[in-house]
């Protein structure tokens, strides 16, 4: 896929090839990264994916050594080269190079990659999920504050087991049983008229695209409720649909074997996101996407 990368200082169309065995991120997986978005030339909420970014850094016990501007200044560097109609997924990350004996990460050894490449957005379709027996850790078992690269492969193998079952997606609950969100996005769904989302307990990420569709939806009126959600209420639901930055806001079409429609609310969250995420002003300028 086409692509630009930077690394200490330059630009490069290929990925570059910058760790090996011995690297504390290689064999204990110190690494954390942020996910933003570029949509022909707009970057939604591009800087609070590049201060998560540092947050999830401090969280890992890394010493980040740029800051969240330097980090945005170099997005939209990328953005710009990559040229007003790419679509991109955006992914700045954090990594340890060196250990302070074996398995301690050497907070002055933290390194930075940005790599922006093509990636369009998923059609809107919907995908099928299911409830699996997988489950989000608390905050004294796992970084969970973190976007940290060790969290996802229990996601990873909780979307296999519900493929192996004829769905898309996972479905995780928290430690207490509660419902927390999709493998790897947030969850949503309505009933009876009223929109509900699990409450943030740090079982899971508080999506910048989450707040963002939280924020909307109360601006427009929309009756919402952040609450614990308890799994048979899925079960019942009359539209469930996710949001996250892959893929902004999508559609469940079935659940646990029950076909769902897509729904109005996911509708109406996708329009008012993609219309807010117009009104904010273009990383590539006006005069160059008329190029």
């Amino acid at each position: 896929m086409a692509g630009v990368y930077w690394y200490k200082g330059e630009w490069t169309t290929e990925e570059p090839k910058i760790i090996g065995p011995m690297d504390h991120c290689f064999w204990l997986g110190s690494v954390i990264f942020d996910g933003a978005r570029s949509i022909t030339g707009w970057a939604p909420d591009l800087d609070r994916h590049c201060a998560r970014a540092l947050r999830s850094a401090e969280v890992m016990g890394m010493k980040p050594m740029m800051t969240a501007a330097q980090i945005q200044a170099l997005c939209e560097e990328g953005i710009r080269r990559m040229g007003p109609e790419a679509t991109l997924y955006i992914r700045p990350m954090f990594f340890i190079r060196q250990g302070l004996g074996a398995a301690r990460p050497d907070p002055n050894s933290t390194d930075f990659i940005l790599s922006l490449y093509d990636t369009p957005l998923p059609a809107w379709a919907g995908f099928s999920a299911m409830l699996t027996p997988f489950r989000k850790p608390a905050t004294d078992m796992a970084p969970t504050d973190a976007k940290a690269a060790c969290l996802y492969p229990n996601g990873a193998r909780a979307t296999a087991w519900a493929n192996e079952r004829g769905h898309d997606m996972a479905v995780m609950s928290d430690v207490a049983g509660n419902i927390a969100e999709f493998a790897s996005s947030n969850l949503w769904f309505a009933k009876d008229g009223v929109v509900v989302t699990p409450a943030v307990n740090h079982t899971f990420l508080n999506g910048i695209t989450r707040q963002r569709v939280l924020a909307l939806f109360r601006e427009a009126g929309v009756p919402v409720e952040e609450r614990a959600v308890r799994p048979e209420e899925l079960e019942t639901a009359d539209e469930i649909f996710s949001t996250g930055n892959y893929a902004k806001v999508q559609p469940v079409i079935r659940y646990n074997g029950r076909d769902l429609p897509i729904g109005p609310f996911a509708a109406k969250a996708r329009e008012l996101y993609f219309a807010w995420m117009k009104s904010q002003p273009r990383v590539v300028s006006e005069a160059a996407a008329a190029e």
